[in-house]
């Protein structure tokens, strides 16, 4: 259902207000790429600095300027379970094809706790969930046999983003859930190899800005063209790494504003990028030939 690219739309700001010509002009660079799916106000989407109006209105515009030409998966996950109930359920009703539920952050629960947050989420909404273990961001994994046991207790959690950096996770929640359980890699540069060992796509940063050159590099692979994915994975490698140079968003929208996509605006506590690593940016994007 959720398989191939699926890109962690950023939240272009003008003014301090949303810009939402800007995020149209995304959404149809993305669907003109080729992606499969977009991701509105996750991580990459600054939601943590929008309020419930604004989460709500991104999500909303997403789904009107997709039109269904792609998967709107609504990031609507938080650290309170009834905040993420009320915006699961928003997204729901403006018309999101699914929810990415990021682990509870900071009050760091148990593992009982997670399974007890998401599956009161679960059964708030009848849209397809999807699970989003960053232990880095979050301070905790959602175990394998949290995963498991949510997968088999809920029938609209469908799948998991897996942001830990570990190939072994992939391998070892394809070993205990069935092929229909959807595994997307969280990193760019772990796509390749997780799919080698079992993850079925993306929710992808680069694609924001090369959504043709990711789409194709996910595509190749999963029809079985191993050696292409390998040379477009090897391509783009080293934007990859760079779009992490600093705290994701703050690279991918420098990339978009030095292209001229969106104004380079964020909200605190992100600031703009330093100096040295702006020049390293501009470099790769120049190497990649996304600028003059």
């Amino acid at each position: 259902m959720f398989t191939g690219t699926h890109t962690a739309i950023v939240t272009p700001f003008k003014n301090g207000k949303l810009d939402e010509p800007a995020l149209e002009r995304l959404i149809k660079a993305q669907i003109r790429g080729g992606v499969d799916g977009i991701v509105p106000v996750g991580t990459t989407g600054e939601s943590p600095t929008l309020n419930f109006e604004e989460h709500i209105r991104v999500v909303e515009l997403a789904v009107k300027i997709a039109k269904g030409r792609v998967k709107v998966i609504a990031g609507t996950g938080g650290n309170s379970t009834s905040e993420a109930m009320f915006l699961t359920k928003a997204a729901e009703e403006v018309g999101a094809d699914g929810s990415l539920q990021v682990a509870p952050y900071y009050n760091k629960p148990t593992q009982e706790g997670l399974f007890q947050h998401f599956h009161a989420i679960a059964r708030a909404t009848r849209l397809p969930i999807i699970l989003y273990s960053i232990p880095g961001r979050c301070g905790i994994e959602i175990a394998v046999d949290t995963v498991n046991r949510l997968a088999h207790d809920s029938v609209n959690i469908v799948g998991i983003k897996e942001a830990g950096g570990n190939p072994d996770r992939v391998s070892q929640l394809r070993a205990v859930l069935g092929k229909e359980f959807v595994i997307l890699s969280g990193d760019d540069s772990l796509t390749l190899p997780f799919m080698a060992v079992g993850a079925q796509g993306v929710i992808s940063v680069a694609s924001n800005i090369v959504p043709k050159e990711v789409s194709h590099m996910v595509q190749a692979f999963a029809r079985g063209k191993m050696d292409i994915a390998l040379k477009h994975h090897q391509r783009l490698f080293p934007l990859f790494k760079e779009l992490f140079i600093e705290t994701n968003p703050i690279p991918v929208k420098a990339a978009l504003a030095m292209m001229g996509v969106i104004e380079e605006e964020y909200r605190l506590p992100l600031v703009p990028m330093a100096l040295n690593n702006r020049a390293s940016l501009q470099k790769v994007l120049k190497a990649a030939g996304l600028l003059k």
